[in-house]
């Protein structure tokens, strides 16, 4: 994904500063990219509109009756048919407001730091927006065989095992898969806690055991059976309240195992980044008649993310060691 800043300033302002506050917004936003990066990406061209479609032909199905050939019969035709999913862009954003004296009088720079700041929110929410639309969308599988998170217990944690089981599933459902430099495999992303699980199972390969390869995904911590296992902080966890009868019991953690194309990202003609504004003292004219103040902001200009096929995505629900 592309950013960009934007200085308004009646002072004139050096090419290098732009290029230093771009490159500095956009290496802490993708700090924060995990799901965001395993998307199918789709720009929407600009003034094209705010909803983007997606389309997809379905399977034919095979039949051993209707696709038996008679001598000399030309057979019906199939019919060709296709499936499609629809999202709508929104807009995010944030700013804080410096005043001349916390500026003349800060300790620290002001201007990187809150870019470094602003960065990591907006990287953040993008990666949020990405989550919560593959878990609305995810085929669910409850750990231990339980039939509900309701039912879970502390027992039923991510294992291996589930692994595997979400891994038949995917390829049940014909899903598939990634390469990227490697052999073909699935992706699972799950938070500090299910690594801790999983690194408890003797056969778990983490990235220091790897032979004759590195790790190529960010935050990449291991592989086993067909799976590269993807941490990430922001997984999603349902906490335990006593009046919630979905998880009275235990935390309700997601691990989400998935296939390529699985979900789409949309944004407009690339504007879907985090783009910087930095309007100084003074900018704001008649409203600001003493500069006094000065914004420091962050947007997200259009973006959002939609399931493409929920059978190619897994979300095992689970308990957690505590």
């Amino acid at each position: 994904m592309a950013t960009q800043t934007t200085i308004n300033t009646a002072a004139p302002q050096t090419y290098l500063n732009k290029v230093f506050y771009d490159r500095k917004l956009l290496e802490i936003a993708k700090t924060k990219f995990v799901y965001a990066n395993f998307g199918q990406k789709r720009p929407i061209p600009k003034n094209n509109g705010k909803t983007a479609e997606f389309r997809r032909f379905n399977l034919f199905t095979p039949d051993l009756v209707t696709n038996k050939l008679t001598e000399g019969v030309t057979p019906a035709s199939q019919a060709i048919s296709q499936s499609k999913v629809e999202a709508t862009v929104d807009q995010y954003g944030a700013y804080v407001e410096v005043s001349d004296l916390l500026d003349m009088t800060s300790y620290d720079p002001l201007t990187g730091n809150m870019v470094e700041l602003l960065g990591e929110q907006m990287g953040t929410l993008l990666d949020w927006i990405t989550r919560n639309a593959m878990a609305a969308g995810a085929s669910d599988q409850f750990a231990g065989g339980r039939a509900s998170a309701a039912a879970l217990t502390e027992t039923d944690k991510l294992t291996i095992e589930e692994v595997r089981k979400a891994v038949r599933t995917l390829k049940k459902n014909k899903a598939r898969m990634f390469t990227n430099g490697k052999r073909e495999h699935f992706i699972c992303v799950c938070d500090p806690d299910a690594t801790f699980d999983l690194q408890s199972d003797p056969v778990w390969q983490d990235v220091s055991k790897y032979s004759n390869a590195e790790a190529i995904y960010s935050g990449e911590i291991g592989r086993m059976f067909g799976v590269v296992f993807v941490e990430s902080t922001e997984a999603p966890i349902d906490l335990k309240t006593a009046t919630n009868p979905v998880n009275a019991n235990v935390d309700v953690h997601h691990s989400m195992v998935f296939g390529q194309d699985a979900y789409g990202c949309i944004d407009i003609d690339g504007s879907g980044a985090v783009e910087t504004i930095i309007k100084p003292r003074g900018s704001a004219g008649a409203n600001d008649p003493l500069d006094q103040r000065g914004t420091i902001g962050a947007k997200i200009a259009a973006y959002t993310a939609v399931t493409l096929n929920p059978l190619w995505i897994i979300d095992v629900q689970h308990a957690v060691t505590a």
